[in-house]
C-alpha cells in the first residue's frame, strides 16, 4: 500500500470520506468493523511502514478480526470498495471479481459497475435458475418498505437512515412549524427552458427547473434576510451568502441536502452546472464534507415524484425555512387579456414555505414567496 492511497472510508450521516494511508507499507491491523461508531481521535488501523519491513523487523501476528477485514483478493486495492460500489454490488447480485477496476491502482469505481452492467445481457440480469421455484416465488413478491424486506426480515437502518430520522425529529420538537401556500405561473419560465436547453446541453450542462428556483430564491432571500437566517435565543443571525441547500433523495437510504453556495452570484447557467455536479455526486457517493455545509436554506423539490402539495416539510434546522416545489402541470386557468379576462391553458405549479414561526411571522413567510413568485412570473422569454 502506498502513501496517501485510500486506507478505509468513514461515512457520516452526509457524506463518505475516504482516510488515506499516512506512508507506504503494509496494511496489518483494521480496529474497527463496519456499522461501528468511529469517535474522533480513535486510532482507525495500523499500518507497517516498508523502510521498517524492509529493514527485517518482524512482522507482529495479526489479530483474527484484523484478517477477517482484510480482503482476500490479490489485488488488495481493487477490493476496497466504496459504499456506492458496494450499494450496486449487492443491488444487482454482483461479485467484486467479476469486475474491472479503472480506478487509481485498479480500484472499482461506480462508473465500472454501470459500464458491467450495460454490458451485461438483459435476460441474465436477475434471472432465476430453471426450475428454482424459490426464487421465482421471490421476484413475484411485492417489494417490501422501508426497513421491512418483502419477505419479512428486519433491515438494520443506515447511517444516513439514522441521522436523517433524528435531524427530523429534533426540528419538530423544537421549532413550531407554520406552512403559507401560492400557485405560480411557470409559463415563461418553460418557454425560456425550451429555447435555451439545446445550447445548455450543447456545454453538458443539463438545464432543469430546479435551477430556475434556486435563482429565484437567492433574489428573494437578499431582499427577505430574515428568511436566510439562524435562530438563536437571544438573536436571529442574519446570512450575507444565500447558500441554498437542495434536498436529493437517496432512494431507500433516505436523502441528503448537497449546498449550492453563494447562489447569488452565479448566473442561471452556473447554477444549473453547479446543481448537476453536486445531484450527481450525491447519488454516487461522492460528496464532500464541504459541499454539504453551510446551507442557509433548503428547497424540497417533491414534486418530481407526482406530489402536489407537501406541508409541512420539516425545516433543516438551524435554518429557519424550507420552500417545498410540487408537480408542475397545465392547468386550465383565468388569465389577463388585453379585452379583459379569458380562459386559457398555463403551466401552474404549487410553491409552499415552511417557516420557523419562532424567527418568522406571516407577514415576513409571504412577503419572501411572492418575491419568489413575481421572479418566476415574469422570467423574460429571450
Amino acid at each position: 500500500m502506498r502513501k496517501d492511497e485510500p486506507l478505509l472510508e468513514l461515512e457520516t450521516d452526509k457524506v463518505t470520506v475516504e482516510i488515506p494511508s499516512p506512508a507506504t507499507g503494509k496494511l496489518t491491523e483494521i480496529l474497527k468493523q463496519p456499522t461501528e461508531e468511529v469517535e474522533p481521535g480513535q486510532i482507525l488501523a495500523r499500518v507497517r511502514i516498508a523502510e521498517a519491513t524492509a529493514a527485517g523487523t518482524a512482522e507482529p501476528k495479526r489479530t483474527a478480526a484484523a484478517a477477517a477485514a482484510q480482503p482476500a483478493a490479490t489485488s488488495e486495492s481493487s477490493e476496497i470498495l466504496s459504499p456506492a460500489v458496494k450499494r450496486l454490488i449487492n443491488e444487482h447480485a454482483l461479485s467484486a471479481h467479476e469486475l474491472k477496476g479503472s480506478g487509481r491502482n485498479g480500484r472499482i469505481t461506480v462508473q465500472d459497475v454501470e459500464r458491467h452492467l450495460e454490458q451485461k445481457p438483459a435476460a441474465a440480469a436477475g434471472a432465476p435458475a430453471p426450475g428454482d421455484a424459490d426464487a421465482t416465488a421471490k421476484m413475484r413478491r411485492p417489494p417490501g418498505i422501508a426497513g421491512l424486506a418483502a419477505d419479512g426480515r428486519r433491515v438494520p437502518h443506515g447511517a444516513v437512515r439514522k441521522r436523517v430520522a433524528e435531524h427530523m425529529t429534533r426540528s419538530l420538537a423544537q421549532a413550531p412549524h407554520v406552512t403559507t401556500l401560492f400557485e405560480a405561473d411557470l409559463t415563461r419560465v418553460q418557454a425560456h427552458r425550451a429555447r435555451h436547453a439545446p445550447e445548455y446541453e450543447r456545454q453538458g450542462i443539463r438545464l432543469t427547473l430546479t435551477a430556475y428556483f434556486v435563482a429565484a430564491c437567492a433574489k428573494a432571500l437578499l431582499a427577505h434576510p430574515s428568511v436566510n437566517a439562524t435562530f438563536h435565543e437571544d438573536a436571529l443571525e442574519l446570512h450575507p451568502d444565500a447558500n441554498i441547500g437542495v434536498g436529493t433523495a437517496l432512494g431507500d437510504e433516505g436523502l441528503i441536502v448537497p449546498v449550492i453556495h453563494q447562489a447569488q452570484h452565479l448566473s442561471l447557467a452556473q447554477l444549473a452546472a453547479r446543481l448537476g455536479q453536486l445531484v450527481g455526486a450525491a447519488r454516487t457517493g461522492r460528496l464532500a464534507p464541504q459541499d454539504v455545509r453551510g446551507g442557509t436554506f433548503t428547497i424540497s423539490n417533491h414534486g418530481v415524484g407526482g406530489s402536489l402539495l407537501a406541508a409541512p416539510i420539516v425545516i433543516n434546522q438551524p435554518q429557519v425555512a424550507i420552500l417545498g416545489v410540487g408537480k408542475v402541470e397545465r392547468r386550465v386557468c383565468v388569465i389577463d387579456a388585453p379585452d379583459g379576462e379569458a380562459i386559457g391553458v398555463r403551466t401552474m405549479c404549487y410553491l409552499t414555505l415552511t417557516i420557523d414561526h419562532r424567527a418568522i411571522d406571516a407577514f415576513q413567510a409571504n412577503g419572501f414567496l411572492e418575491h419568489v413568485v413575481k421572479t418566476l412570473e415574469s422570467w423574460s422569454e429571450s
